[in-house]
């Protein structure tokens, strides 16, 4: 009850009330965009005061390796689940979008050890980056691999099938107008747009700034990074309540199995992340944060980039998914469950 009465939780909740009421209440998109742009450069400022003080040590690396594994980890095993009850594009572009992170989700929690003053390590944000781009890439890989398949087996217009379900017919009017031609793959495009998209971008030159000030740089940003966080934060997640409520009906003759997958997926994601922390030794912050970054579903980022790279694949789909039921189930419930076992297990 405590954690509900946070006033960025509750503008959330007043978001998703305005959508479901249907509501004339608007965040113009270019508002919507600065806060965003702000929120991350906060993080980054953040992280990087943090990390100055505290230095690079092993955990450092650790935080960072078991970031990886997990990028590469959470998309693989997802794939081959929902392969059995999915198309095969479908299931690459929900496991890639369960498979990368949730910056707003992970700005919450942040916020949520800091305003319980429990310390975390600058380094975490780093992390975020790292996992955010890796299931993106396997994702593109998986279904430039379903279509090679089926170009080899039955020819450009043959139906294809993944996980044993039919997809669509490659060449014809449901592959849409960008769909990239079979066995071909921007890999140089894809992977530039991974190392120079605008929010990482951002994200670690604002913590390379907070690195290199340090202190002083603290006290001159605190009026930007400290005092304003808050409100932005609240701010912005009134957007998104109506966002992910206006995701809702997209969720309307979904499988039972792939909302199992949107409400279990994430608890079973953090608990892996839990458990590699426990054996990496790792801060109990540092766990909580990384459990939060396997649990949270990217909604940004990856539909973004899959829209154009598998046009196959249904985004009211993997968008409804992650933005309508993941995201408010994480930020409402899921951060608070994700701190108090990091700290309950690592502590």
């Amino acid at each position: 009850m405590q954690r509900l009465l946070d006033p960025a939780l509750l503008f959330f909740v007043v978001g998703a009330l305005a959508a479901v009421l249907r509501s004339n209440l608007e965040i113009p998109p270019s508002i919507s965009r600065f806060l965003s742009l702000y929120l991350l450069m906060a993080l980054g400022l953040k992280g990087g005061f943090a990390l100055a003080k505290s230095g690079a040590g092993g955990e450092v690396l650790a935080c960072l390796g078991l970031a990886v594994l997990l990028a590469l980890l959470v998309p693989a095993l997802g794939q081959r689940l929902l392969q059995r009850v999915l198309p095969g594009f479908d299931a690459a572009a929900v496991a890639a979008t369960y498979g990368s992170v949730s910056a707003v989700t992970f700005i919450t929690a942040v916020q949520y050890l800091d305003a319980r003053q429990l310390p975390w390590g600058g380094h975490m944000a780093a992390a975020m980056a790292l996992m955010e781009s890796p299931a993106i890439v396997m994702a593109v890989a998986s279904a430039t691999a379903l279509r090679a398949r089926a170009a080899a087996a039955q020819g450009a217009g043959a139906v294809v099938t993944g996980g044993g379900a039919a997809v669509l017919t490659l060449g014809g009017a449901g592959a849409g107008a960008n769909a990239t031609p079979p066995g071909r793959t921007p890999w140089g495009a894809l992977l530039r747009e991974a190392f120079t998209d605008g929010a990482p971008l951002l994200l670690l030159g604002a913590m390379a700034v907070g690195l290199l000030s340090g202190d002083a740089g603290q006290a001159a940003m605190h009026p930007f990074s400290g005092d304003l966080f808050r409100g932005m934060l609240a701010f912005f997640l009134l957007d998104m309540g109506m966002a992910a409520a206006r995701q809702l009906p997209a969720l309307r003759g979904c499988s039972p199995w792939l909302l199992v997958y949107a409400v279990a997926g994430p608890l079973v994601h953090a608990a892996l992340a839990l458990l590699l922390a426990h054996l990496a030794g790792l801060h109990p912050g540092n766990g909580a944060l990384l459990m939060v970054l396997a649990a949270s579903a990217s909604y940004i980022a990856v539909p973004a980039a899959l829209r154009h790279a598998i046009p196959e694949a249904r985004p009211a789909l993997y968008l409804g998914l992650s933005l309508g039921l993941t995201f408010p189930l994480n930020i409402l419930l899921g951060v608070p469950l994700y701190v108090s076992l990091a700290f309950r297990v690592l502590g």
